[in-house]
């Protein structure tokens, strides 16, 4: 099972950003680093930048690692890098798991390809997405 490193950790927090206070985004609360409310979960009042960094490893290894560990091909000799990891974890975090394994769907070498397509919301091209769906694929290559 990989996990995502160091760098794809400052990789999501440098595409979410802090938020201190809990905001609405899509529907739904949102704070420290792209933290979506949870059914039964209070919202703080303010969350501090450790506690925010706390509150985004256990997201990861509770609610993203796996959905990227599920997806990622152990067959056929394809060897998923750390930089591909961290990249498709990013693409998860921010679309949820199931886009991840709609946009998986058409094959590993698509990748690259497919996730740039992933830029919209409520079917109009967002704002800040192209630029970090070109983010992820220079991280998925690298």
């Amino acid at each position: 099972m990989m996990q995502t490193s160091e760098a794809g950790i400052e990789f999501i927090k440098g595409n979410e950003g802090y938020v201190p206070v809990p905001k609405p985004d899509n529907g739904k609360l949102a704070w420290g680093y792209g933290h979506d409310q949870q059914p039964g979960e209070v919202p703080p009042e303010f969350i501090s930048e450790p506690d925010a960094d706390t509150l985004l490893r256990h997201d990861l290894a509770t609610r993203f690692e796996p959905a990227v560990n599920a997806i990622i091909p152990i067959e056929g000799g394809v060897v998923c890098t750390q930089n591909q990891f961290d990249a498709l974890v990013d693409f998860c975090f921010n679309l949820g798991p199931s886009a991840l394994r709609m946009m998986t769907g058409h094959g590993w070498e698509q990748v690259p390809t497919q996730m740039l397509r992933w830029c919209h919301v409520n079917g109009e091209v967002s704002n800040g997405l192209p630029a970090r769906r070109q983010k992820e694929v220079a991280f998925f290559n690298s």
